[in-house]
């Protein structure tokens, strides 16, 4: 076994901890410090034993990253945590995407089936996912009306969006040297994560935020 996936193991185990702890009021602080903990270990062990990095761009990246963090940690009170919460899912959702449409424009190595698969859903899931949050943002932030917006043929255009994505994505696991289709599918993403969230309400935001969060996660795996 490589040294390297000894620290894998132990990040997953950190984050098992801390996904447990924070179930609970008491234990949510303790819980985010294990989980953060085993992040950290992660991308550590992740840095170390990468090749061809760019440590000066990973450093900006990171003062960048902490100063914003801190800032809103300052900032933002508790009545306004579900607000920022869906801030942070948008980033992630946008950031998955990012890094799938680097690896798409610029891959490492010859992409395989599983690869450009991967790909086009990690870009889908991550778009529609930073709109949606934005928009989740607006209606509990006040700069988008809170109450559903509704309009003739919202689910026929919904679902005409959800096939022209599936068929995109299909040609672009068989035709990926066409950047346009890719490119068009960034858009329907964005689009479909606008059409899927105006319906609700903005009392309901906060399950949306949930089901958001859930979808970060599924586009950075």
């Amino acid at each position: 076994m490589h040294w390297e996936n000894i620290f894998y193991v132990l990040s997953a185990v950190l984050f098992i901890f801390g996904i447990k702890k924070l179930s609970h009021p008491r234990t949510a602080r303790s819980g985010n410090l294990i989980a953060s903990l085993g992040m950290f270990i992660a991308v550590i062990t992740t840095l170390v034993v990468s090749k061809n990095l760019s440590y000066e761009l990973i450093g900006i990246g990171i003062i960048i990253g902490s100063i914003i963090g801190a800032f809103f940690a300052v900032r933002v009170e508790m009545t306004q945590m579900p607000q920022m919460v869906a801030i942070f899912n948008g980033f992630g959702g946008i950031a998955s995407a990012l890094v799938a449409a680097a690896e798409f424009i610029n891959p490492s190595d010859a992409l395989s089936l599983f690869s450009l698969s991967t790909i086009s859903l990690s870009v889908f899931v991550g778009t529609l996912t930073f709109t949606g949050s934005f928009i989740a943002f607006g209606k509990l932030q006040g700069f988008v009306s809170g109450k559903p917006i509704v309009f003739p043929g919202q689910q026929l255009l919904n679902g005409l969006l959800a096939f022209s994505v599936i068929g995109l994505a299909v040609y672009i696991v068989l035709s990926p040297e066409n950047f346009n289709i890719f490119y068009t599918l960034v858009a329907l993403s964005a689009v479909i994560g606008i059409t899927l969230t105006i319906p609700i309400g903005g009392a309901d935001m906060p399950v949306v935020i949930s089901l958001l969060n859930s979808y970060s996660g599924i586009a950075a795996a």
